[in-house]
């Protein structure tokens, strides 16, 4: 099976404006609880490995209620972005991500 953070030379990267390597901001929405930054976290270093503590931001809705975490990682590919945002978007607990 082919790894999802390396390119794909089958699917252009004329697709994205980005150019790779870049770093590339992924941010995450969720109900506010202590274990949620990691669990983004744990989700993108599926396919960004070397994504640190360092390379997040979270911030709290003002009600509370809410948490988002901005984890910002160096992306290699279209592919392995799309990869990070479909587990993201299948995970449970995750509202949103943008």
């Amino acid at each position: 099976m082919p790894d999802p953070a390396m390119p794909d030379p089958a699917i252009p990267d004329q697709e994205t404006l980005l150019e790779f390597p870049c770093r590339f901001p992924v941010k995450v929405m969720g109900l506010a609880a202590d274990d949620f930054p990691d669990l983004v976290l744990a989700l993108v270093r599926v396919h960004a490995p070397d994504v640190r503590h360092g390379d997040m931001t979270t911030r709290g809705s003002t009600g509370g209620k809410y948490l988002s975490v901005t984890v910002t990682f160096d992306a290699v590919s279209k592919a392995q972005i799309d990869a990070i945002y479909m587990d993201l978007s299948a995970h449970a607990r995750v509202l949103m991500s943008l």
